[in-house]
């Protein structure tokens, strides 16, 4: 007798001219942690959509046997009442609720009509005290970070009777310490019998967690690995996901560091909703001529803060201090200000501030250097096209036309056309937040790659980063952040993670 808890058997879906699945089997042990890698748009998420009811029961070919049972999901509700729990990698909270009303939307402590807030909030403490997140269950969605919103998604999911649980991409937006603290709240949850499947492009968290990894590539099951009887391999993972071994994670740069072009001195930024919290404090950075600069600090510190103040002060209130293009003081007042005076900001959260999702990969690509584009109030749409068309090219973004629309693409396309954007303004400073957040190891070698391009050009970049090990495989030089101050800044020939964590958890004097 099978001791599967789920099988999906020749899963296939189609989109209008695109076969997303073809044939796809999936076998999920009862109890266990069941990792899926593959590339971006080799179609993880399509098949977990189709497992969670997503896309329901009629929409897709083959079966999906769950508890020893056919299955056919109308919708999410359907899957959630037998005990199917998917968190997406796309935040679904309300910002203008509160976290508990979060928890428990759709699920409320209601007796009688009335929603009883005194236990909404009680229980709503309980869970984020399970997922380690600190925070008054009063506080609104708007007023943390992305970070905390993924714990308190995962604290959701654990308010309803779970017993399959689809987490896609939980640690994309955590830092070192805040993944390991969910990768071991994952193995708590296995000891109480709640199985997990994990989608994650963080191979060295699929060998620490998972029992079994099926791989998936161009919509096609590859192959199911067990890690718990056989010696595999990132690299081993890394070949069965893109076709080919990477012998590389970082490709190779020569550095070729010039003059200083960039420099930030005395800079504090307030909290623009509690003045009285310093959220940075005094920090002095600079930045030269083809060089590669990281940020590094946990989550907290004020890495995003920072690089949104000094980019049109973006964030903030308060703020003091002064910003030096090439040596002369520049004025960086708003976003049109920083763009004038050479410097870009790749946000860490692309879909909501980075991309206009619903808008084509032309006129994303378009939107920072319009002025480049303009004649007399027009701008030339032939011109556009061509200009985004070249880019399409270069930096291989997978699309059959620059006419395609921007939020169908994988992340790592969407990612390129953040950063073509920007490209196109001809920034002389890029600060790229998190520019690898949630996307695989064959796109993150070519973001790596494109950042070597820019260097090379004699761009100056700043590279915001939660992975230690991108920071010591492609920066120059990194900075250190703690509780908004910077407390150190290694050459590269210095830097490990040790000496990095230890400047990171650095306490005040």
């Amino acid at each position: 007798m099978t001791n599967n808890i789920l099988e999906m058997r020749d899963i296939t879906k189609t989109f209008p001219g695109v076969k997303a699945l073809q044939n796809v089997n999936l076998q999920v042990e009862r109890g266990e942690v069941h990792a899926i890698c593959g590339e971006n748009g080799a179609g993880k998420s399509t098949l977990m959509k189709v497992l969670s009811g997503v896309y329901p029961h009629g929409t897709y070919e083959g079966d999906i046997v769950y508890e020893g049972e056919t299955v056919e999901f109308k919708d999410i509700r359907d899957s959630e009442h037998a005990g199917i729990v998917i968190i997406h990698q796309e935040l679904a909270l309300s910002p203008h609720l509160s976290i508990a009303e979060n928890i428990f939307l759709g699920n409320e402590q209601a007796k009688r009509g009335f929603i009883n807030w005194d236990k909404t909030n009680l229980e709503a403490a309980k869970l984020l005290a399970r997922v380690g997140l600190k925070d008054n269950p009063i506080t609104k969605i708007s007023h943390i970070g992305v970070g905390k919103q993924q714990l308190v998604e995962i604290a959701k999911a654990l308010s309803k009777e779970v017993k399959l649980l689809i987490l896609d991409e939980p640690t994309a937006a955590l830092n070192d310490e805040d993944s390991a603290h969910l990768l071991d709240l994952i193995r708590h949850l296995k000891g109480q019998g709640i199985t997990s499947i994990i989608i994650s492009h963080k191979l060295n968290e699929i060998k620490a967690i998972a029992d079994k990894v099926t791989i998936i590539r161009d919509g096609k099951t590859i192959e199911t690995l067990d890690l718990q009887k056989d010696d595999i391999s990132e690299e081993r993972i890394i070949k069965g996901m893109v076709g080919r071994d990477l012998e590389n994670r970082y490709p190779d740069r020569t550095p070729k560091i010039g003059e200083e072009i960039f420099r930030v001195e005395d800079w504090s930024v307030r909290d623009p909703r509690d003045t009285s919290r310093l959220v940075i404090d005094n920090a002095h950075l600079s930045v030269r001529a083809g060089e590669v600069v990281g940020i590094a600090g946990l989550m907290g510190a004020g890495r995003t803060e920072l690089a949104m103040s000094i980019f049109g002060r973006s964030y903030g209130s308060h703020i003091t201090g002064r910003v030096y293009m090439h040596g002369k003081e520049v004025r960086t007042h708003t976003v049109s200000q920083a763009i004038e005076a050479g410097i870009a900001y790749a946000t860490e959260d692309r879909k909501h501030y980075g991309l206009n999702l619903i808008e084509d990969i032309k006129r994303n690509i378009s939107t920072a250097g319009l002025k480049k584009l303009a004649k007399r109030g027009w701008v030339d749409g032939n011109q556009e096209y061509v200009v985004a068309d070249q880019y399409r090219k270069s930096m291989n973004i997978k699309a059959p036309s620059v006419g395609a629309i921007t939020g169908k693409l994988s992340g790592g396309n969407q990612q390129k056309v953040v950063l073509s954007k920007w490209m196109y303004s001809d920034p002389e400073v890029l600060i790229l937040d998190e520019p690898t957040r949630g996307i695989d190891v064959g796109a993150k070698y070519e973001i790596y790659s494109i950042i070597n391009k820019l260097a090379g050009e004699g761009k100056a970049v700043i590279v915001i980063s939660s992975e230690l090990p991108e920071l010591l495989g492609i920066c120059d030089r990194i900075y250190a952040l703690a509780e908004g101050r910077i407390t150190g800044e290694l050459p590269i020939s210095e830097a490990t993670p040790e000496s990095l964590m230890q400047y990171m958890t650095k306490e005040r004097d």
